[in-house]
């Protein structure tokens, strides 16, 4: 590994030398364990650590077969999706590669008795398979987390439709919480040259979720003076939403569960600021029943930040806890627009504030090829940046996670692979010093 770190850090290091580098063995990588998925039986959500359950091991390096590669991987970062794959919540992931392995000899691989996690990275190409003609080993890049056959037209207009469709790392194997990846060809994406490895990997999946979900017109297709409802506008997916709503000419509502989230908001450029518990909104009066009067406060709330105007999109990803009052708070013909429930799988709302007012409920999961590029373009360009607040060693991975999970953290949280410090992997120092206060944001508060 040493060998191929020393050439990532050469200023002389061409393709062909990267090509002749001699593959390891083995690599270290983050992995939950097959014999382990009842480690947590009996124990609340919340009461499941992370820290018990991930592992950094020594494992072989798989085969690469046709259209895939091979990345040394110098970053990642830690998603909710690790989280769940961490507690064995909703279910176990090895479930997920059995499946993947029973589609093909070659995804054989996937089904193993350990699982290598991790759905973002930044880092050098290091081997291309049979097919692969616009990556070669010495590239710079990202990668997404959308897998897929595309063997069946249902894909071909929406890659997320494929039938085939995987998360790369949480229903795949060989993720990037690793030093080194395997990946789709068609997963990489260059990396931005005015950040760090860490800060290139850092908005990934949460980046590429936000914009399908708020921009895409697959999600809400959100315009110039909407009105959205970010719900935890602060951290690793909404501070992306934020952004997007925010550069695309909308006005965020930023909903936040502390002094210190909502100043973060602000410092993205955001004025209207709810801080849920300081307001004391409870939008449950118990396990199972709902209190309408807190949605009509939250509602009266709202209006009071946006001149009376109700909002026209909810940036839904909390789930169970906040359903319903999502529902009630849009606008007449408005979209709820939900990605995730963190809170809780099963949502409840009342059916009259969305039939009788036409609102619209969209799902939106990952994206699209297209819509994931067009995503990094945006970071590459310097009008998205990223939310990075706290970098890990990969040995440490478990805690970032913990700390993921309990939601002590702000924006993202990286995790060091085989860079041997933060800061590095700069190519374009003048583009960087001119948003370094925006790229910086999150580490400042």
């Amino acid at each position: 590994m040493q060998e191929i770190l020393d050439a990532i850090q050469s200023q002389d290091a061409e393709s062909a030398d990267f090509a002749a580098l001699p593959l390891p063995e083995s690599y270290r990588a983050v992995t939950v364990h097959k014999d382990e998925t009842e480690l947590f039986a009996g124990l609340a959500t919340r009461d499941k650590d992370p820290r018990k359950s991930l592992h950094l091991d020594d494992v072989p390096v798989p085969e690469l077969g046709p259209g895939e590669a091979l990345v040394a991987v110098m970053a990642s970062s830690v998603n909710y999706n690790s989280v769940w794959t961490s507690i064995f919540e909703p279910m176990s992931t090895f479930g997920f590669l059995e499946r993947y392995g029973r589609l093909s000899e070659l995804t054989k691989r996937h089904d193993l008795p350990y699982h290598i996690i991790g759905s973002d990275l930044a880092g050098v190409v290091l081997r291309t398979g049979p097919g692969v003609n616009a990556w070669h080993p010495g590239d710079e890049v990202v990668a997404h987390c959308l897998s897929v056959e595309l063997e069946s037209s249902d894909g071909h207009n929406d890659t997320m439709l494929d039938p085939e469709q995987r998360i790369w790392g949480f229903e795949t194997n060989f993720g990037g919480l690793a030093e080194i990846a395997l990946v789709k060809s068609n997963q990489l994406m260059p990396k931005p040259d005015h950040l760090s490895w860490e800060e290139a990997a850092a908005p990934g999946l949460v980046n590429s979720t936000a914009y399908r979900q708020l921009v895409s017109q697959n999600g809400a297709g959100m315009k110039q003076g909407d009105n959205v409802l970010i719900w935890g506008a602060s951290g690793g997916l909404g501070s992306y939403a934020t952004q997007f709503a925010l550069a695309g000419g909308a006005n965020p509502i930023c909903v936040v569960s502390s002094p210190q989230k909502a100043e973060i908001c602000r410092a993205m450029g955001a004025d209207a600021i709810i801080d849920r518990n300081a307001e004391g909104y409870k939008f449950w009066k118990d396990e199972h029943h709902q209190d309408p009067k807190e949605w009509k406060r939250f509602g009266n709330r709202i209006r009071e930040l946006t001149g009376g105007e109700d909002v026209d999109i909810v940036f839904e990803h909390p789930g169970r806890e906040t359903f319903g009052a999502s529902v009630y708070v849009t606008r007449k013909g408005g979209t709820i627009v939900t990605c995730a429930s963190t809170s809780g799988f099963q949502h409840e709302y009342d059916n009259r504030y969305l039939w009788m007012s036409l609102k619209r409920i969209v799902g939106s999961h990952f994206a699209n090829y297209r819509e994931a590029w067009e995503a990094n373009r945006l970071v590459a360009k310097g009008k998205i940046h990223p939310t990075l607040s706290k970098v890990y060693s990969l040995e440490d991975t478990g805690q970032a996670a913990h700390d993921v999970h309990r939601n002590v953290h702000q924006g993202k949280v990286g995790v060091l692979a085989l860079a041997p410090a933060e800061g590095l992997g700069v190519r374009d120092h003048e583009m960087r010093a001119k948003h370094l206060d925006a790229i910086n944001r999150f580490r400042d508060i």
